[in-house]
């Protein structure tokens, strides 16, 4: 019986499909692909090993590089970011601000405007400085200060003099030039 002419690499006669396993198209032999899910105890001694290729590295000197550059890229950007958005919040503050001081300054004008009205300056006086126009009769409430009671000397109470500020003030200088009783 001859064999057949041996190929390097390969061990033994050439194997033939079994029922379960598909056979091989285009002439290849079928010992040619080892079958699926055979384990390495059904070798026959000198066959040659099943090597697994080696596996690649996770990082290949490209994409180290490219996070590399990234990286930079993330520090040189993050300082100028931090700024930019500091300073939005400062303009956004600012225009706060601004607007609050802006409606300060409308109301003050709308006061100033009220002041060009001579009725508004005449109520002014009357309510602040105690000015009636000539003609007229003020007539002040005082409820701050307690009535005397009957009982007391209306000369040893002190005096309070009712009236408009001007008066008060002239009556206390007048009371000033009052020569002082010797005891």
């Amino acid at each position: 019986m001859t064999q057949p002419p041996r190929t390097p690499g390969r061990a033994g006669p050439p194997r033939r499909a079994s029922a379960g396993q598909a056979r091989v198209p285009s002439g290849r032999a079928a010992s040619a692909h080892p079958a699926p899910g055979r384990t390495g105890s059904g070798r026959a001694p000198g066959a040659a090993r099943r090597t697994t290729a080696p596996q690649p590295n996770r990082f290949t000197s490209r994409a180290t590089l490219l996070g590399l550059v990234l990286g930079a890229l993330l520090l040189a950007y993050a300082y100028p970011v931090r700024i930019y958005l500091e300073q939005q919040s400062r303009i956004a503050a600012l225009r706060a601000s601004q607007a609050a001081q802006q409606s300060r300054i409308n109301q003050k004008a709308d006061d100033a405007a009220k002041w060009d009205d001579p009725a508004y300056q005449a109520a002014q006086a009357t309510q602040t400085l105690q000015m009636v126009p000539p003609g007229s009769t003020s007539y002040i409430f005082n409820r701050s200060t307690p009535s005397t009671p009957a009982s007391q000397d209306p000369g040893t109470a002190a005096t309070h003099p009712a009236g408009p500020w001007y008066g008060q003030l002239w009556s206390s200088v007048q009371a000033a030039d009052k020569p002082q009783a010797a005891p």
